[in-house]
């Protein structure tokens, strides 16, 4: 028998929203509980929920090495691994880091397929950051900011050329590949550039299942539609349809299955009920609109006088939201997504935390427009920053013009202080933070990108937590102190991971071996903590302590509600596709994979 070629498994989807990605994780754990080797791939993805993971193109020979970013004016050799430059908007290629970022659905469905996440996962991903336009990532590195037509003038080729050698590169060392496609496979405007979709089927030869939504209604006319509309060739790829967040009796839906089987010749591989198996979500499609409300956790059947609520202010160009997800998964905690022009007092409002934002000066002037600074130096609770958040909580931001998108007007931009020695000569823009936190950022074109593990000396809001904490970063600009502040963080060095009882395990996630500035990691008072770790309440302890000082803070008692029989969401995910056959989107029977 002559050597069988990694098959693809395209899932696309006739729009946004469908669950395709629900789809690829199912698919990926149950093909890895069946000992196949699996991948998750998606081309190209628009996202800010992003994760810091290994790139397989970076020299592993060497050493991932932090310099002392006490001088931040500089990016040694010993940073380039964690670090990438924008220069003249083009990836500076002197450098070639350790790490980079994919979107996060890629990431979790790597977990799901028992495999490390790379780059090759999601080769090219857009950044959305306002003013129409994105930060372009190719094979975990920033390049540069575009607008959708300088993007595809200028770098689609590169980004096509990037994605063809990752996903040979996964075929190489896999037996399968289950790739996600973006949107909707039937954008005829856009067929000529369609990466994620069009070209993938095209370039990995794919067999696509078309995913389809029953819950917002029209869902056989939106099958009928994606598949008229599809390319002759792509369309003859399309090997079965699923149909995905049904409620009711799947029998009422005999009728208009046997049409589509009939019309198209394709069969419905599947009626997925609906449910929430608790992925991340990947997109801004999950969060309220600006200026709306809406709540996660709020179904654990907790009393209400027993519930504490955590606002979220809903920044225009938020990211890496997913980092609130564990909190949301406690019961009795309800994380609230609010306007801007909120009223802390009158909402009856807990804690605050403020997520990550794609560009933090924007961001501040919308806080500001809307008097949201106001109201949190009145507020008394406990207040969390992550990332961006840590950035607006301080006193300034400075070279602002690294940040902001060039439609915003210059009338906020302050000159420097005369005691600021940082921009005293530098004619650096300077616009003032939120001013909870005695710290300032300068920004640069220089990223942080990097998986860390910290030490962490509880104070704060996170006053019970203490020992070593992991997570990653992702982020441009230098934090530092600009007045007495607590520092609870600490890097660890390479002497330090050795002399621990779990080197193997802490390894993992060790990039420094010089210690860094502990303001560049946080920074904390009485009632606020700022930092850099994504990822801060994925540790259990930290999550624990903060959930304990709200409820704390707000004299208000903790449910009782056994939380230890929520089943493993990727389990959940693979439990949803169960009846979509292997051999039926194999083309074969699964053991011809082995």
């Amino acid at each position: 028998m002559s050597e069988r070629s990694t098959p693809t498994i395209l899932v696309a989807g006739t729009a946004s929203h469908v669950g395709k990605s629900t789809v690829v994780t199912g698919l990926c754990r149950r093909f890895a509980n069946a000992d196949v080797r699996v991948a998750p791939f998606k081309a190209q993805n628009m996202s800010n929920e992003a994760r810091a993971v290994v790139r397989p193109t970076a020299d592993t020979d060497m050493k991932s090495v932090t310099a002392d970013e006490n001088d931040s004016t500089a990016v040694n050799s010993s940073e380039q691994e964690e670090t990438n430059t924008i220069t003249a908007g083009v990836l500076n290629s002197e450098l070639n880091p350790t790490y980079g970022e994919i979107g996060v659905s890629q990431s979790v469905q790597a977990q799901a397929a028992g495999v490390q996440s790379v780059t090759d996962h999601n080769p090219v991903l857009l950044k959305p950051r306002g003013d129409a336009e994105s930060q372009l990532i190719i094979d975990g590195v920033a390049v540069g900011h575009y607008t959708a037509e300088s993007f595809y003038a200028e770098h689609w080729e590169q980004a096509r050329s990037a994605a063809v050698t990752a996903h040979t590169r996964l075929a190489a060392d896999h037996d399968v590949i289950i790739a996600e496609g973006a949107g909707s496979i039937a954008e005829i405007n856009f067929h000529d550039h369609d990466l994620a979709n069009i070209e993938t089927a095209r370039f990995t030869d794919a067999r696509i299942i078309i995913v389809a939504d029953i819950e917002r209604g029209g869902v056989f006319a939106s099958i009928i539609g994606t598949l008229e509309l599809l390319p002759d060739d792509v369309r003859n790829q399309v090997i079965g349809i699923v149909i995905t967040k049904f409620r009711g009796d799947k029998s009422l839906l005999a009728p208009g299955i046997q049409t589509i089987e009939d019309r198209t010749g394709i069969p419905v591989l599947s009626v997925i009920p609906y449910d929430d198996p608790g992925l991340p979500a990947e997109d801004s499609v999950s969060l309220p609109a600006v200026g709306e409300r809406s709540v996660r956790g709020a179904d654990d059947d907790a009393p209400a006088e027993q519930t504490v609520t955590v606002a979220v202010p809903r920044l225009p160009r938020a990211s890496n939201t997913a980092d609130l997800d564990p909190l949301a998964a406690v019961p009795g905690v309800r994380v609230a997504f609010v306007p801007l022009d909120v009223s802390l007092s009158r909402a009856d409002i807990d804690a605050v935390v403020i997520t990550g934002t794609k560009n933090t000066v924007d961001d501040l002037r919308a806080l500001r427009a809307s008097g949201f600074d106001d109201e949190l130096r009145e507020f008394e609770g406990p207040i969390v920053g992550l990332c961006g958040g840590y950035q607006l909580l301080g006193e300034r931001l400075t070279a602002i013009h690294v940040e902001e998108t060039d439609s915003n007007e210059k009338t906020e931009i302050e000159p420097a202080p005369s005691n600021d020695s940082n921009d005293d000569d530098s004619g650096h823009q300077t616009l003032s933070g939120l001013g909870i936190l005695p710290v300032e950022t300068q920004f640069s074109p220089t990223k942080r990108v990097a998986p860390v593990t910290w030490t962490l000396d509880g104070f704060g809001p996170l006053a019970d937590a203490t020992g070593m904490v992991t997570g990653y970063e992702i982020h441009a600009g230098q934090t530092t102190a600009c007045g007495p502040v607590q520092t609870p963080f600490e890097s660890l060095t390479t002497e330090r991971i050795e002399s621990t009882d779990n080197t193997a395990d802490l390894s993992q996630g060790m990039t420094n071996h010089h210690s860094r500035d502990p303001v560049a990691l946080g920074a904390a008072t009485d009632s606020v903590i700022g930092t850099y770790l994504h990822g801060l309440f994925d540790n259990e302890a930290v999550c624990e302590a903060f959930v304990e000082s709200v409820f704390s803070a707000a004299n208000t008692d903790r449910p009782d509600i056994d939380t230890t029989s929520r089943s493993d969401p990727y389990e959940r995910a693979a439990h949803l596709v169960s009846s979509i056959s292997f051999e039926s989107i194999l083309g074969h029977p699964l053991t011809e994979l082995k």
